[in-house]
């Protein structure tokens, strides 16, 4: 027996968007909605429909009396749950990361909602504790300028924006957790994207001191799918007052958004891996506009990118005056700054060690002091090179690049596929002899330990993050991103190896490096308490010379101006298109680029950039950059849109991918 199904007596017609991975589909498609569905199938609800025979994941748009398809319609097939989890704010601004950054909603769509958990979601959650009114102390925010008037305009629910430049030693956490707490006050929900986990942890606890923690929730990747989704409907359902995460809890659906807090706006985790490659400061930064609310961007240093935005006058400077910066900050000294020690030690340019940074060491220790040694990569020895022409030694299997693991090591290893290769030999020269290209901390610690018997040695990177380091006297060797904090700072900072983060063929490189340096010399007591850091650097180059005067903003203008001159972002919008010869020429010949538009290239996939999903391993990939002022980017991104979705409906076509301002161009 069949049973007839009846239409929905009131909008019987459901726009629904599939989540259908092919680009030429991303658009909506009405069905018929059945009295039995009706009452759950709103706006904003996951739901099952017929796709061409199969059964795919959807999400209803909208509920309609009319269509104007004009074939016969098919029947939602199920309503998977009543939960709207597809706000209208969410909406909108999948539609305009979509539309940035030449993607598909359903793409985007998978990174803004977590897969449903049934069994959360049909939990009742318990009543949340109200928030009683919030004593937030403006002092700290008072040693920047204007910073208690901005204070003030979250508290009145204003859209303050700014990028605040935070000082060296500053407690961050708190300073920001001060921040949401006026926030809320003003009745407001607060956004805060960290770039990991450590930072999420940090912002956690700050906030909890002044918000009721039932009313804060932190979301990241290393939840488990029923924590991250319970988590993610106590933010959709008003519960959570203030949401904590990484960079896709940018998507998070909080009630009457009012503030956005970015810290560290540089860090490469804040860049999603996946399609279509949106970065978390630019997401938020578009959401705060289209909602007209607050939106702080936090650093020890400043991106191009960030100030950008303060040039424009979208958000204001957060900063303070150069008394106070000179009144917290250490001591920075660089290799032209110690002549006499040079005179002594004839070697300090080609010394990895030289006598400065040595001597700073020893008096920090002497003082009971911990001493900050950060070096630029982790590991024993993490490259090595033919001793005789300097040539990168490479694996014979997938290229990539060989290190010795430890010490006792008979043989290199492949970083890439961890192949191990007994007997090395230069594939240019023929030579058998291997130098290292760079030493990592665990080979550090190990000269450390000898040049200072008797005294701890601490490694922080990789799979072994310390948190704080407790004791007094001691030596912390750690990657950037991975310091420690110490009790009352450290002595001295040495940052070794500056050649190898400045030397980098990289748009990026000196940004990076005052950022990752920066980040450092910020755990260092300030000059006045003997706080020293030395960089094993040229005292004359311009990065080194904005570490030595701590002006972040003097360098990210500089970075600004370079960049506009030479034609790189953020002064212009740049594309970049990778995949075989042939499907780059196919895809940039059916876009309809907008006037102005400059062909760069083809060039080599940058190194260490991740292969066009789809390609065979020994298909040849090239890159072609689109390059076009600033007002045309949503026009370029609409153009290569288009064109991807056209060649998508050809099932011969090569796969190619698209990324709009990519953080490595090449």
């Amino acid at each position: 027996m069949t049973l007839t199904r009846r239409a929905a007596e009131h909008e019987p017609i459901a726009r629904v968007l599939p989540m259908l991975s092919v680009p030429h589909l991303d658009r909506e498609f009405d069905y018929l909605v059945s009295e039995e569905l009706s009452d759950n199938a709103q706006p904003g609800v996951r739901a099952k429909v017929r796709f061409h025979g199969r059964l795919v994941d959807a999400f209803i748009l909208e509920r309609r009396s009319d269509t104007d398809h004009e074939g016969r319609l098919g029947w939602l097939d199920k309503v998977v749950s009543p939960e709207p989890v597809l706000t209208t704010d969410v909406r909108r601004l999948v539609d305009a990361v979509a539309a940035r950054y030449a993607g598909t909603r359903p793409d985007v769509l998978r990174l803004a909602i977590p897969p449903r958990h049934a069994t959360v979601e049909k939990q009742t959650p318990a009543e949340p504790e109200p928030i009683p009114a919030i004593d937030v102390d403006s002092s700290g925010w008072a040693r920047y300028a204007r910073g208690e008037q901005f204070l003030t305009a979250l508290g009145e629910g204003r859209a303050a924006r700014a990028v605040w430049q935070a000082l060296p030693g500053e407690q961050w956490p708190q300073r920001l957790a001060e921040a949401a707490a006026a926030t809320v006050n003003a009745g407001q929900g607060v956004l805060a994207i960290m770039p990991d986990q450590r930072d999420v942890d940090a912002l956690h606890a700050a906030v909890t001191a002044h918000v009721p923690e039932s009313r804060v929730v932190a979301l990241s990747a290393g939840l488990g799918p029923s924590a991250r989704y319970r988590r993610w409907l106590a933010a959709l359902r008003g519960h959570a007052r203030v949401v904590i995460g990484t960079r896709s809890a940018v998507f998070a659906p909080v009630a009457d958004l009012g503030l956005i807090l970015v810290w560290d706006d540089g860090d490469d985790n804040l860049a999603e891996p996946r399609a279509p490659y949106p970065h978390a400061r630019e997401v938020a930064m578009l959401r705060a506009h289209q909602l007209r609310c607050a939106a702080v961007i936090g650093g020890y240093a400043r991106t191009a990118e960030a100030h950008a935005l303060v040039r424009t006058r979208w958000a204001h400077d957060l900063v303070a005056t150069r008394s106070v910066v000179r009144s917290v900050a250490p001591r920075v000294v660089a290799l032209e700054e110690s002549r006499y020690q040079q005179e002594r030690d004839p070697a300090a340019h080609s010394a990895r060690l030289p006598s400065m940074a040595l001597q700073a060491a020893r008096t920090a220790l002497d003082a009971d002091r911990p001493v900050l040694i950060q070096v630029p990569r982790r590991g024993y020895v993490p490259a090595l090179a033919c001793a005789r022409c300097r040539t990168v030694t490479r694996c014979r299997h997938c290229t990539g690049p060989l290190a010795l693991p430890d010490r006792d090591s008979a043989a290199a290893q492949c970083r890439w596929c961890g192949r191990a290769e007994p007997a090395l030999r230069c594939a240019r020269c023929g030579s058998d002899a291997v130098r290292a290209v760079v030493v990592g901390a665990r080979r550090t610690a190990e000269e450390l330990g000898r040049a200072f018997p008797g005294t701890p040695v601490i490694t922080s990177g990789g799979d072994t993050v310390v948190s704080d380091v407790r004791g007094t006297r001691a030596l912390v060797v750690s990657t950037p991103g991975a310091e420690p904090a110490a009790d009352g700072g450290y002595g001295a900072a040495l940052l070794l190896d500056a050649w190898a983060l400045l030397g980098r063929q990289d748009l990026r490189a000196a940004e990076d490096t005052l950022r990752r340096w920066m980040a450092a010399a910020a755990l260092v007591r300030p000059r006045a308490d003997g706080g020293v850091v030395a960089v094993v650097a040229e005292s004359v180059l311009p990065t080194v010379q904005a570490l030595i005067r701590w002006d972040p903003v003097g360098h990210a203008d500089a970075e600004l101006d370079s960049r506009g001159e030479v034609g790189l972002p953020p002064a212009v919008h740049m594309a970049a298109v990778d995949g075989t010869p042939k499907a780059v020429t196919a895809l940039l010949d059916h876009a309809l680029l907008p006037e102005g538009a400059e062909r760069l290239g083809p060039v080599d996939l940058p190194f260490g950039a991740r292969r066009p999903p789809g390609l065979d391993a020994d298909a040849e990939v090239s890159r072609m950059l689109v390059r076009v002022p600033r007002a045309g980017g949503l026009a370029l991104a609409a153009a290569l849109r288009r064109a991807t979705a056209v060649l998508s409906a050809r099932h011969d076509q090569e796969p190619s991918r698209v990324q709009i301002d990519p953080l490595h161009i090449g």
